[in-house]
């Protein structure tokens, strides 16, 4: 998923004069809680049980003039030291959202609304739906050419009373850091699990070597739901297994660019693969929503992704592309993963409303995939096509999640082997609350969990040099090089195919290769797992 991406240096000063302002009101004595600011003025700001009002007039004069203001507030900002005052004054003067197409997409997109209302209700006292108020400002504020300021907009809230509640801002830190320590402590765990240790010194699946001329075939498939034809890559396999053959889609906002390293390096092993470009939820959808084109996309593209699938199920039947094989494996990575689910068949389990209202009780910093899950209660799903479980030979889910809709035994319905593929370092789908529980809801003894140490959620995205300005992702948010733990992953993949085709299940072990390690478990390591992280 996209978020407002700052710059590095003013994400910088914003961490530090957000520390700087809340430690000088923490600090301030008698003259920030006079009375004399009006109501109309005043932002409340609750931290440590204390309420302290701050008027806006004068921190907004101070910020746009620093040496010329001489308000009272301006003379507790003298006690600053120069540098920590000068990154208070780039905080206050910087736009808020400084692209506003962009910022007018996100404010009609249903996830961004319910990250920004939560936001904002913590600027007004934290009263179930005051944060709509914030949001109404904003919009109306950014119609106008001008930038928006902070300050600014908090002076424009048609409201007698606004209060920063600080403390829900350090409760949030709080839940973020457990949270982090939780998933710390859970891959602690999971290298004490006794496994078979496993060297991978097979060369055939390096990437670079593995036919590097094999290219794919392109193909335009004809499709009713779409005014466009369905962009499909056909890789043939090398030496077809005769077995089953791969659906393979990208996740949201990926392309089939992204995935093509899996996709011939499973047809170079014997799998014929189809991958598919969903428009709509793709590459190009992220760019219109940076330039302001169009809303992030998310769940309510799943019905359009689940219609090209089924078109290109009945393309191969039909022989309106070539016949590869008389069962089918459907993977994809995160939302292709979800969608790889919804596909063979299942339906979210009644009672998501209420889970969502439990698990959206805090903004879900950490697991952002509970916000696609609980946007599926104003998505329509079609109806399960009949007959898939005789033709689904397995789902693989790459950093899947759906722990909200599948919960108990949700999965019992799935007559498929699964494989769920993870990663330590995954803040998007976390491993624990997402694949781990996803995947002990599963009850076929031929499903594997593997969890790749070090891996993110961005780990099996392959990016080019011209996608670099688009992703801008930190080395913390990509983990491990990719593409070390692309080598290992195509030959877990192509291990757990081959033990679907020859129905010998694949065994649990603790497999490294290039300095990167993966833990593959099954349904009986997966629950020891689970009872050593505790509650």
């Amino acid at each position: 998923m996209v978020g407002l991406l700052l710059p590095a240096a003013l994400s910088q000063h914003v961490r530090r004069g957000l520390a700087l302002l809340a430690s000088l009101l923490v600090g301030s004595g008698t003259p920030l809680l006079a009375e004399s600011a009006r109501a109309a003025d005043r932002l409340d700001v609750q931290l440590d049980g204390l309420s302290l009002p701050l008027d806006l007039h004068q921190l907004d004069a101070w910020s746009r003039d620093p040496k010329g203001s001489r308000n009272e507030l301006a003379i507790w900002f003298e006690l600053l030291d120069e540098s920590s005052r000068d990154d208070l004054v780039t905080l206050l003067r910087s736009p808020l959202l400084p692209d506003r197409g962009f910022a007018l997409q996100l404010l009609q997109s249903w996830a961004g609304r319910q990250v920004l209302e939560a936001v904002g209700e913590l600027f007004a006292g934290g009263k179930p739906g005051s944060g709509v108020l914030l949001l109404t400002t904003l919009r109306e504020r950014l119609q106008r050419p001008e930038p928006i300021r902070f300050v600014e907009l908090l002076l424009e809230v048609p409201t007698p009373q606004l209060t920063l509640d600080l403390d829900g801002l350090l409760q949030l830190a709080a839940l973020w850091r457990h949270q982090l320590e939780e998933q710390t402590l859970a891959l602690e765990r999971l290298r004490d699990l006794p496994l078979r240790i496993r060297e991978d010194s097979d060369t055939s699946t390096r990437l670079a070597a593995i036919h590097p001329d094999l290219r794919p075939r392109t193909i335009a498939l004809t499709v009713a739901h779409r005014s466009a034809p369905l962009e499909l890559e056909l890789w043939p396999a090398v030496k077809p297994r005769q077995g089953s053959w791969v659906v393979l889609m990208p996740g949201l906002g990926g392309s089939s660019a992204q995935l093509g390293w899996l996709a011939q390096g499973l047809a170079a092993r014997g799998w014929p693969v189809v991958l598919i470009e969903h428009p709509g939820s793709n590459e190009t959808a992220v760019r219109q929503m940076l330039d302001g084109q169009r809303p992030p996309p998310g769940a309510e593209t799943l019905p359009d992704r689940l219609a090209d699938v089924e078109a290109v199920l009945a393309a191969e039947r039909q022989g309106q592309i070539p016949r590869l094989g008389p069962s089918v494996v459907l993977m994809g990575h995160s939302l292709g993963g979800l969608s790889a689910l919804l596909a063979s068949g299942l339906r979210p389990v009644p009672g998501l409303a209420r889970r969502c209202e439990r698990a959206l009780d805090v903004i879900p910093l950490i697991n952002i995939s509970r916000l696609l899950q609980c946007q599926l209660q104003e998505v329509p799903l079609p109806e399960p096509a009949r007959g898939r479980p005789r033709t689904l030979a397995a789902v693989v889910s790459l950093n899947g999640f759906g722990s909200l809709l599948w919960p108990g035994r949700g999965l019992e319905r799935l007559k498929a082997p699964l494989l769920i593929i993870g990663g330590g370092l995954d803040l998007v789908t976390p491993p624990v609350s997402e694949q781990l529980a996803l995947f002990l809801q599963h009850p076929d003894p031929r499903s594997r969990l593997v969890m790749v140490e070090g891996g993110s959620h961005f780990s099996v995205v392959r990016v080019k040099e011209h996608e670099q300005a688009l992703w801008r992702l930190g080395d913390g948010l990509v983990g491990v090089e990719p593409v070390r733990v692309q080598e290992l992953l195509l030959g877990l993949t192509s291990d757990f195919l081959g033990s679907v085709d020859t129905a010998i299940p694949m065994a649990p072990q603790r497999r490294s290769r290039d300095g990167v390690t993966a833990y593959v478990l099954d349904g009986r390591s997966a629950r020891r797992w689970r009872s050593r992280i505790g509650p």
